[in-house]
């Protein structure tokens, strides 16, 4: 099946309604929409001569165009590549390299200097309007395995990989965001604040089989005021972000005014912490929903529902809201030792997941997927433990574990406590290099405004909750905390400047 008959079908069933939005106003409608991706796949085919699994690089910041050439890439049977357009020229062009695509879709001209591309198309130049009005052709068969998005991770511990996702893949992810995530009725919509080259541009699928409204923001950066009027604009928003944006969101003054028509915030890519969840249940009421993937494995590992956020009863409702939700309907999930044997209920070990939406492997790289994939098992790398009612906990990644003295210190659990100073806006805790133990705990705080803070009140705080063993034995203030253009952290960056 390939991903282009959601749209053909919402063509046919939804012809009039509106398929994409900019800001507040409804500009394409599905018939609109499968007639410019038809003709933009007739012109790759033809006017550029591509050819299926050909590679199409698409740069370019959120914009109405991103979603027909998405389509236009799949209608035409070939393999869509977005990148992140604020990834600077180094990174832009190791990953241009390495998928070596026959067409690339870039937002300035310039930016294309830096390319060997056979072909690059501005949206809405001359030459892009004439690709969208030419001639049509029938969605190409695929196989289920053919490849669709060439993802590239996030590469915050070193260069990016391009993990092959499948129609297939693609559409176990879209099967359990209907079972696990949200449910999208005709009409919904889904604002994409998030960069439409990975998180927030998956979620165009579903919303797509669903025949929601894709809207995007005018404003070319995270706006939370501009968010809100849109939550009043448009119906039953679902909106997925980052836990950095999700914490702008709800601080910002025009939260004050309530949520408006937001129905669902789907957060992910990043440890939200438990004093941050509650306030955006306090601000949003029962809005979030939290999922647990990575690019290997497309936003399709564990799920924590709506109803587990609102949940505040149950016994153990602390755990639960600090955990990643319980296995995604369509995965398997389990746990291993050093030894690569299954832990028990309750002991730490890596996480491991298998299921249908599970990458066939990275591109170009058989040295990386070899070790990633195992017995169909993916290594996502993260440290974390299955408790008896089934829901998953990280800890750490693997690469993040501090090991002092030999003993193994988390710093997700330095992190946790730290957050809840009154004084503490963000932190971060690394591993440094100790002569003595080998590694010791260092702390990089970032104040709240105008606030006073040292060391030793900090001091304090983790010797009353933490084994002293565990508590930091430097701290760094700092005004910003190093992170990629998906706000993540980056704990190399620290480790480095520390150096």
């Amino acid at each position: 099946m390939n991903l282009a008959l959601f749209l053909e079908k919402a063509a046919v069933i939804s012809r009039e309604e509106p398929a994409i939005a900019l800001g507040g106003r409804k500009v394409m409608t599905f018939s609109e929409l499968a007639i410019r991706s038809s003709s933009l796949a007739y012109s790759m085919r033809y006017k550029f001569k591509l050819q299926t699994g050909d590679r199409v690089a698409v740069i370019l910041p959120n914009a109405t165009e991103y979603i027909e050439i998405l389509f236009a890439c799949w209608w035409a049977g070939l393999i869509a590549v977005p990148v992140n357009f604020k990834l600077n020229a180094h990174e832009l062009k190791y990953i241009v390299e390495d998928c070596d695509p026959k067409l690339c879709f870039i937002a300035e001209e310039s930016i294309s200097n830096i390319f060997n591309i056979p072909h690059t198309v501005v949206p809405n130049s001359k030459e892009y309007i004439k690709m969208t009005i030419g001639g049509t052709m029938n969605i190409t068969d695929v196989a289920p395995d053919d490849i669709a998005w060439l993802f590239y991770t996030s590469g915050t511990t070193g260069d990016p990989k391009g993990a092959m996702l499948s129609h297939r893949n693609l559409i176990a992810m879209t099967a359990c965001y209907f079972m696990d995530v949200d449910q999208i009725l005709p009409g919904d919509s889904i604002v994409h604040a998030a960069p439409m080259s990975h998180g927030s541009g998956l979620y165009i699928i579903p919303h797509m089989a669903a025949r929601a409204t894709q809207v995007i923001p005018e404003s070319k950066s995270f706006d939370p005021a501009e968010l809100c009027k849109l939550f009043n604009i448009h119906s039953n928003v679902s909106l997925f972000a980052a836990p950095t944006m999700v914490k702008r969101l709800v601080t910002h003054p025009s939260c004050n005014y309530g949520p408006g028509n937001l129905k669902s915030l789907i957060y992910g890519g990043g440890p939200m912490y438990s004093k941050d969840c509650k306030l955006a249940i306090e601000v949003l009421g029962n809005r979030l929903i939290q999922i647990y993937g990575q690019g290997e494995s497309p936003m399709t590992i564990t799920a924590l529902s709506r109803a587990h956020h609102s949940n505040s009863k149950d016994r153990y409702y602390q755990n639960h809201i600090a955990s990643v939700g319980i296995p995604q309907s369509l995965v398997e999930v389990c746990v291993i030792d050093n030894y690569k044997k299954k832990q028990k209920t309750g002991y730490l070990g890596e996480i491991l997941v298998r299921g249908d939406t599970v990458m066939s492997g990275y591109w170009k790289n058989q040295n990386a997927t070899q070790k990633k994939i195992v017995n169909g098992w993916l290594h996502t790398g993260d440290i974390g433990f299955l408790d008896s009612e089934g829901f998953v906990t990280l800890k750490d990644r693997t690469t993040d574990l501090i090991i002092s003295g030999g003993t193994n210190i988390y710093p997700r659990e330095i992190e946790e406590l730290l957050i809840t100073h009154p004084n503490v806006s963000e932190c971060a805790v690394v591993g440094i290099p100790d002569p003595e133990w080998g590694e010791s705990v260092m702390a990089f705080i970032v104040p709240t405004p105008k606030s006073s803070i040292n060391s030793s009140s900090l001091d304090t705080l983790c010797l009353t909750k933490l084994a002293r063993f565990k508590r930091p034995r430097k701290y760094a203030f700092i005004d910003e905390l190093p992170k990629n253009n998906y706000g993540k952290v980056l704990k190399r960056k620290l480790r480095q400047n520390y150096k």
